[in-house]
C-alpha cells in the first residue's frame, strides 16, 4: 500500500513568466451619487486589479468594488480627476492632489500594461493565428496529467471499497467472539486491516489534493480565455446587427423608391431609362469586384461606428456607388445617479414648471427642439399618403402619423433640456429620407418653439408650439399649445391638428409612468374631410388595452369612411366601412353606431428599440443620432450646447455646472433687453405710429426677434411664427454672423 501511495505522479508543470504587478495603496475620493457627492475610499491597486473599500480596516472582509483593468479605459481629467471605463460602467475618481494624483495615474497605466502583457502570455488575446506548439504540448500535458490523476483517484476508490469491507466483516467477526480465546487474533486483524484502510484514505487524500492543485493552478488561464472569447463574440455580434440593420435600411429605401435609390449615390453618362439603368447597375455589379471596409472604433462619445464603402467601376467608368454616412447606434450608458425627486419638487405644487431650475439628473441628452424633430421618425408615412390618390385614406395615414409620434415616450419619463432662446436645431436627411428640418426657441416664457419641415417626397410641416406644465403634486401634466399643419404639394391638401395631454405618474413614491390621453381632431381644411383620435386614459379598474386608441375618418358631410384602431405605443390599423347601423347602449340617450367593416389593414407598426436602449435612456434608433455632433451647423444648434453634451457623456456634476451658467447668462440677457425696450419706449412714448410698428415687427415682451422665424397669420387663421427662409442659404455659404452667442 505504502508503494501505492509512492506511485503517485506529482509532476511539475512549466511555470509561465509573468509580468510583475507593483502594488499601490491610498485614498481616493470617488463619486457615489448627486446627494452625497465624492466620497473617500481605500483602494488598493494589485495584480491588475483595482479593489475599493470603505475602510482599510474592510479589506479582511469586505470589497466595495473591483475594476479589472485589462479592459477598462483610463482617461484624465482636469482638477486632480480621472475616469475609468470598464464594462460599460464609469468610475469618476479624485485625488487630494496634482502629485498624488499623478502617481495613481502612473500605477494604474503600468497595472494596465502588464495585464495586457499577462493575457497575451496566457494565450487570451484572441488573435485569428494557430496556435503555437509550445503552449499545444503545455495543454496536452495538463490534460495527461489530470488523466493521470483521475485514474490514480479511481484505484483508490477500489481499494478504499474492498479494504473498508474487510474491515467491516472483521469487526461484525469481533464482536460475535466477544469473551473467547480468539479474541486475540481478531482484534490483530482488525488492527492490520484499519491500517490498510488509513493508507488508502490517505492516498485517495492526496490524490485528490493532487489533482485540485493542478486544476486551480490552471482554471483562471481558462476561466480569461472563455471571456476573452465572450467578449470577441459580443463584438461580433454587434457588428454583425448593424450590418444588418444597414441592409435593412438599404432594402427599405428601394422598396419606397426604387426608381431613385436614396442610399446611394450615382452619376451616369448619357440618358437611359430605368429598366436600362437597373441593368447596367448589376452588370457592374457582376463585372467588376465590390470592396466592403468594415471599422470599428470605441470610446466614451461614440462607442461603435461602422462604415461600408461600395466602389464599383465597369471598363467605361460609367457607374459609381458611394454608400452615405453611417450614423450612430450607440451613446455611453446613463450613469447610475440617483437623486430624490421630492425633495426638489415639493415647493414646486402648481407652478410653470419651464420656470423651475432643475439639475440634469431630471434631464435627458436631448433639447425640446430635438424631442419635436423625433416626431420624424416615421416620415415613411407622409411618404406614403404623398402617392395616395383618396383623400380619405390619405387622412388614415396622416392619423397614424399623428400617433406615432408618441410611440417613443413609453419609456421616457425623463424631461427634455429647456432650449435657450434663440437656440436652433437642424436635421438634414435629404439623402436618406428626402426631408429637412429646422427648429428655433422663438419665446423662453412662455416657452415656445417653431418648426419647419420640407420633404422632396410631396409634403411639407409646420408648427408653433408652447408648452404649458404644471406640477399637481401627484403627477406633471404637459399640454402642448398650438396646431401642426401638413400639407401635401401635388393635390394641396392641408391638415390641421393638435396633441394630447402627456401625464408623468408616481412623482411622490412609485415608479415614474407615462400616459397619454385626450383627443386629437384632424381636419383636412382642403376637402373637410374629419378624424378624431380618442387616447384612452390609464385605468387600472378598465378591461381596455392598456394605452388605446380609435378614431373614425368621416368625409365633410359626416359620413364614416373608415374605423381606426390600435395602441400609440405599438401599432394602428383601419378597416373600411361597409355597412352601418343604429345599435342600442348609446350614453346620454343616444344610440349607438354599429360599423361593419372588412378586415384591418397596418398603417403603423413601430420599430424595435435598439439593444442595450434601457441603459441608453430608452432612446430610439433616430433619438441616437439626433445629439451627433455635425460639421457646418450653426452655433446656435443644440448639439453644440454644452451642459447636454456632458450630460451624454456621462460627466452630470460639470453639466449642471454648464446649465447653472447657461441659465445665469440667460437672465443677464433678458434683463438687458428689458432694459434697452423700457429706454426706447420712454424716449419713443410721444411717437405711436413708431411704437406701434416696433411691436408689428413680431417681438415678445423680452424684446427678442427671432432669426429664421417670423409672426404671420396664416391661411386657416392661425397666428403663428412661420419659416421666413435663409437658413439652408446660410449653412451653404457658411454665413452666420447673424447668429447669437448663446452658448
Amino acid at each position: 500500500m505504502n508503494e501505492l501511495v509512492k506511485s503517485l505522479p506529482s509532476p511539475t508543470l512549466p511555470g509561465l513568466h509573468l509580468p510583475s504587478v507593483d502594488t499601490h495603496k491610498g485614498w481616493l475620493f470617488k463619486w457615489t451619487n448627486y446627494l452625497k457627492g465624492y466620497q473617500r475610499r481605500w483602494f488598493v491597486l494589485s495584480n491588475g486589479l483595482l479593489s475599493y473599500y470603505r475602510t482599510q480596516a474592510e479589506m479582511a472582509h469586505t470589497c466595495r468594488g473591483t475594476i479589472p483593468l485589462a479592459t477598462a479605459h483610463i482617461e484624465v481629467g482636469d482638477t486632480c480627476h480621472l475616469v475609468l471605463t470598464s464594462g460599460g460602467r464609469s468610475y469618476h475618481l479624485k485625488a487630494t492632489s496634482e502629485g498624488e494624483c499623478q502617481k495613481w495615474v502612473s500605477a494604474l497605466q503600468q497595472a494596465k500594461a502588464n495585464a495586457t502583457l499577462l493575457m497575451h502570455h496566457s494565450d487570451d488575446s484572441g488573435d485569428e493565428v494557430p496556435v503555437p506548439q509550445e503552449d499545444r504540448t503545455l495543454t496536452q500535458g495538463v490534460l495527461k496529467t489530470l488523466a493521470s490523476k483521475l485514474d490514480d483517484l479511481s484505484t483508490c476508490n477500489e481499494l478504499i471499497g474492498k479494504h473498508g469491507a474487510a474491515l467491516q466483516r472483521s469487526l461484525s467477526e469481533l464482536e460475535d467472539l466477544r469473551g473467547s480465546t480468539d479474541s486475540t487474533d481478531k482484534v490483530k486483524a482488525v488492527n492490520e486491516r484499519a491500517t490498510l484502510f488509513r493508507i488508502t484514505s490517505n492516498a485517495m487524500i492526496n490524490a485528490c489534493r493532487d489533482f485540485v492543485d493542478v486544476a486551480e493552478s490552471h482554471s483562471r488561464r481558462w476561466q480569461k480565455a472563455l471571456q476573452h472569447e465572450r467578449e470577441q463574440r459580443h463584438h461580433l455580434e454587434e457588428t454583425i446587427e448593424q450590418l444588418a440593420k444597414q441592409h435593412n435600411s438599404l432594402e427599405r429605401a428601394w422598396r419606397e423608391n426604387p426608381t431613385s435609390y436614396t442610399g446611394v449615390e450615382r452619376s451616369q453618362e448619357g440618358d437611359a431609362s430605368d429598366e436600362n439603368d437597373e441593368a447596367e447597375f448589376f452588370d457592374a455589379m457582376e463585372d467588376s469586384p465590390a470592396f466592403i471596409t468594415v471599422t470599428a472604433t470605441g470610446n466614451i462619445a461614440s462607442p461603435i461606428h461602422l462604415s461600408l464603402s461600395f466602389s464599383l467601376q465597369d471598363t467605361s467608368g460609367a457607374n459609381h456607388m458611394q454608400l452615405r454616412r453611417t450614423r450612430r447606434s450607440r451613446i455611453p450608458d446613463k450613469p447610475n445617479y440617483s437623486l430624490n425627486l421630492w425633495s426638489i419638487m415639493k415647493n414646486c405644487i402648481g407652478k410653470d414648471l419651464s420656470k423651475i431650475p432643475m439639475p440634469v439628473n431630471f434631464n435627458e441628452p436631448l433639447s425640446m427642439l430635438q424631442r419635436l424633430t423625433e416626431d420624424l421618425e416615421y416620415s415613411e408615412l407622409l411618404d406614403r399618403a404623398a402617392r395616395c390618390d383618396s383623400s380619405l385614406e390619405q387622412m388614415c395615414l396622416v392619423a397614424a402619423f399623428s400617433v406615432s409620434s408618441y410611440s417613443t415616450t413609453v419609456h421616457r419619463t425623463a424631461k427634455p433640456f429647456n432650449p435657450l432662446l434663440g437656440e436652433t436645431y437642424e436635421l438634414d436627411r435629404l439623402d436618406e429620407y428626402g426631408y429637412r428640418s429646422i427648429c428655433e426657441q422663438v419665446s423662453h416664457h412662455p416657452p415656445a418653439a417653431a418648426h419647419h419641415v420640407t420633404s422632396q417626397r410631396g409634403w411639407t410641416l409646420w408648427q408653433h408650439i408652447t408648452i404649458d406644465s404644471k406640477f399637481r403634486g401627484k403627477y406633471i401634466s404637459v399640454v402642448p399649445l398650438g396646431n401642426i399643419h401638413l400639407q401635401f404639394h401635388s393635390s394641396g391638401n392641408h391638415y390641421v391638428w393638435s396633441k394630447v395631454t402627456s401625464t408623468v405618474h408616481n412623482i411622490i413614491v412609485g415608479k415614474l409612468w407615462i400616459d397619454q390621453s385626450g383627443d386629437i381632431d384632424i381636419v383636412n381644411t382642403t376637402t373637410k374631410d374629419t378624424c378624431r383620435l380618442k387616447f384612452s386614459p390609464y385605468s387600472y379598474f378598465s378591461r381596455e388595452v392598456p394605452r388605446k386608441v380609435t378614431g373614425v375618418v368621416e368625409d365633410r358631410e359626416g359620413t364614416a369612411h373608415y374605423i381606426l384602431s390600435g395602441t400609440w405605443d405599438d401599432k394602428m390599423e383601419s378597416a373600411k366601412i361597409v355597412d352601418s347601423s343604429q345599435g342600442c347602449g348609446g350614453s346620454e340617450g343616444k344610440q349607438k353606431t354599429v360599423y361593419q367593416t372588412l378586415p384591418p389593414k397596418l398603417l403603423w407598426k413601430k420599430y424595435p428599440l435598439p439593444e442595450n436602449a434601457e441603459n441608453m435612456h430608452f432612446f430610439s434608433s433616430l433619438a441616437l443620432t439626433l445629439n451627433e455632433p455635425e460639421e457646418g451647423v450653426a452655433p446656435t444648434d443644440s448639439r453644440l450646447r454644452p451642459d447636454q453634451r456632458l450630460m451624454e457623456a456621462g460627466l452630470w456634476d460639470e453639466a449642471n455646472s454648464q446649465k447653472q451658467r447657461l441659465e445665469e447668462r440667460q437672465r443677464l440677457e433678458r434683463k438687458r433687453r428689458a432694459q434697452l425696450i423700457a429706454i426706447t419706449d420712454f424716449s419713443l412714448f410721444r411717437n405711436k405710429e413708431h411704437s406701434t410698428y416696433v411691436l408689428f415687427l413680431g417681438q415678445d415682451i423680452e424684446g427678442y426677434q427671432p432669426l429664421w422665424f417670423e409672426k404671420r397669420t396664416d391661411e386657416t387663421g392661425d397666428n403663428i411664427f412661420i419659416y421666413k427662409g435663409g437658413y439652408w442659404e446660410a449653412k451653404e455659404r457658411q454665413d452666420w454672423s447673424q447668429c447669437p452667442q448663446i452658448f
